[in-house]
C-alpha cells in the first residue's frame, strides 16, 4: 500500500509539473478528535448510540482527511483519502487507509458535468466529513442510508433554480460489483431543496426516497430538514429530522437536531423506534472548530443498539461530547 501511494504521488507530481500553464492542484482536508462520557451510564457499559461515528468513550480519534484535487479547463479529478476510525467505519471494517472519494469529471458544457468513480452519497442532510456537519455525532437517517457510491453520474443545471442529477452505480457502498445488477439514482433540486431517489434490486438497500433541504428564517436563524423512507421486500426504515440553528455571532452558533427514526418489518413487531435529541454549540477560532455537545436517545423498548447482547440495557442513553475539528 505504501509503495502504491508513493508511486501515485510521483505520477501526479510528474503530470502537474509537466504543464506549461500554472498549477491547479489544490490540497485540503481536516483532522478531528473528541472526548465522550456517558451521563446516564458508566463509560465502560457495552452500549452505544445506534448511529455511525463518535461512538467511543473517553478520548478518541475521528479521522485525518486529505483531499487532492486537480482542475483543468474542462476536466479534473479528486482523490479524497481518510485515515482513522471515522473513515474505516464509513467503509465497514477495513484498513486504516480509506478511499473516501476517487473520481474524474468532465464539464461537457456550462450546464452539464459527467463524473465517474467513487463519490459520497447525494442522499441525506449529513456527510462523512465532520467539517460540513453542524452536529458532531450523526443521525440515524444518515447512518442507515448509503455513505458512498461507485458509478457514473450526470449533473444538469437546468436553470438558476432547477438542477437534475441521474446516476447508474454499483449497489451502495460496493467498490466492485460482485452481487450482480446495478443501482439507479436521481436527484431533483429547486432553490436549495432536494428530492432524492435510490433503487437497487439486490436487497442491498432497495428503494429509498429522501428529502433534504432548509430555509433561512432570518439572518441568524436557519432550519434544516431531512426525511426519508426506505423499503426492501420485508423490511425498511423511515424517519424525519429537524435542524434549527442560531448564529449568535460570526464565530459562535448553537444548533439542535431532533430526530424520530423507526423500522418496518413484516415478521418482527418489536424493533425499536427512537427519538434522539442533540444540542450542539460551535465555536470557530481561525481554522479550529470546537463543538461541545449533549445527546439523549430514547428507545421505544429495551432493544437499543449495543455491543454485547449479554448486558442489561437501558431504554435511554445520554452523553456529553467535546470535539475538536481542524480544517485546512
Amino acid at each position: 500500500m505504501k509503495k502504491l501511494f508513493t508511486l501515485s504521488a510521483l505520477l501526479l507530481a510528474t503530470v502537474v509539473f509537466a504543464q506549461d500553464e500554472p498549477k491547479k492542484l489544490s490540497i485540503s482536508g481536516s483532522v478531528d478528535t473528541y472526548f465522550q462520557t456517558y451521563l446516564t451510564a458508566p463509560d465502560n457499559i457495552e452500549q452505544s448510540f445506534g448511529t455511525s461515528f463518535a461512538n467511543q468513550t473517553g478520548f478518541a480519534l475521528g479521522m485525518a482527511n486529505v483531499i487532492a484535487s486537480y482542475e483543468g479547463e474542462k476536466t479534473g479529478a479528486v482523490a479524497d483519502l481518510a485515515f482513522g476510525t471515522r473513515g474505516t467505519q464509513a467503509a465497514g471494517d477495513g484498513p486504516d487507509l480509506y478511499i473516501n472519494q476517487l473520481y474524474a469529471y468532465w464539464n461537457v458544457s456550462e450546464s452539464t458535468t459527467l463524473t465517474m468513480g467513487r463519490f459520497n452519497t447525494f442522499l441525506g442532510y449529513e456527510v462523512i466529513s465532520p467539517v460540513a456537519n453542524f452536529n458532531y455525532s450523526t443521525s440515524y437517517l444518515f447512518s442507515s442510508g448509503p455513505f458512498s457510491h461507485v458509478g457514473l453520474k450526470a449533473d444538469f443545471a437546468l436553470s438558476d433554480d432547477f438542477s437534475l442529477m441521474v446516476a447508474v452505480m454499483n449497489p451502495t457502498d460496493v467498490n466492485n460489483n460482485l452481487v450482480g445488477g446495478y443501482a439507479l439514482g436521481a436527484q431533483v433540486g429547486y432553490k436549495g431543496q432536494f428530492l432524492n431517489f435510490y433503487y437497487d434490486d439486490n436487497e442491498i438497500l432497495g428503494l429509498e426516497i429522501d428529502y433534504t433541504g432548509g430555509f433561512d428564517l432570518s439572518d441568524s436563524f436557519f432550519l434544516g430538514i431531512n426525511g426519508a423512507y426506505q423499503t426492501m421486500e420485508d423490511a425498511g426504515f423511515y424517519g424525519a429530522a429537524l435542524y434549527p440553528q442560531v448564529a449568535a455571532t460570526d464565530n459562535f452558533s448553537v444548533g439542535l437536531r431532533g430526530e424520530f427514526f423507526g423500522y418496518h418489518e413484516k415478521d418482527v413487531d418489536d424493533l425499536p423506534s427512537v427519538f434522539a435529541t442533540t444540542l450542539t454549540a460551535s465555536y470557530t477560532l481561525e481554522n479550529l472548530i470546537i463543538k461541545p455537545e449533549i445527546r439523549l436517545d430514547s428507545w421505544s423498548n429495551d432493544m437499543p443498539y449495543y455491543k454485547n447482547s449479554n448486558m442489561d440495557m437501558s431504554e435511554n442513553l445520554a452523553a456529553f461530547t467535546l470535539a475538536a475539528i481542524y480544517s485546512f
